[in-house]
């Protein structure tokens, strides 16, 4: 990958143009969540607004790399992963974000996709040291923590149209809970 750390970074805040979220500044319902772009596993970027022209976003916050792989996370992207052809008939595209130090997070990162098959219409991006968790609030800010497991589903206008911020490890968005959220039962 030819692209530096303190690049990804520099692009990561101009894009977020803002100083973090506090937690009740947190994407809610009904309001504009913060274009953001970020790396993929390839290095190439991909920015939220972008994805968002072609449809509805899921975009889904893993805890990343708390000093093992989450089995939560696990199961949760297992589940999205196999109801990944319900989201396309939906017309929507799901967007992991892998948070982290940045000291080895793409390593970690593709040690917890190698097992997956990624299709194409899924992205799987890195959010090294935590500058998006931070700007959307999420940061969890307690030993062995990342980010909140959260979901939300963001429409062409980048607006909130479904949101879910998990305070536990558990308690996440289902895949059938997003894509009743999208119009599918």
């Amino acid at each position: 990958m030819n692209v530096s750390i303190p690049r990804i970074m520099f692009a990561i805040a101009l894009a977020l143009f803002a100083a973090p979220l506090t937690a009740s500044e947190q994407p809610k319902v009904g309001t504009k969540a913060k274009d953001f772009e970020l790396l993929n596993l390839a290095g190439g970027e991909t920015k939220l607004s972008k994805l968002t022209a072609d449809g509805p976003v899921v975009l889904v916050v893993l805890r990343g790399y708390p000093g093992y792989q989450c089995p939560f996370c696990n199961t949760q992207v297992a589940e999205f992963l196999g109801k990944a052809d319900e989201f396309k008939k939906a017309g929507a595209k799901v967007v992991f974000v892998y948070p982290g130090s940045a000291d080895g997070l793409k390593q970690h990162a593709e040690e917890f996709t190698k097992t997956k098959t990624i299709p194409a219409h899924v992205a799987f991006l890195l959010d090294p040291d935590y500058m998006f968790a931070n700007a959307y609030g999420l940061r969890w800010e307690e030993r062995s923590e990342t980010a909140y497991p959260s979901t939300f589903v963001i429409d062409g206008e980048l607006k909130v149209k479904f949101a879910r911020i998990s305070h536990t490890h558990g308690d996440r968005a289902s895949a059938a809970d997003v894509l009743k959220a999208l119009g599918k039962k």
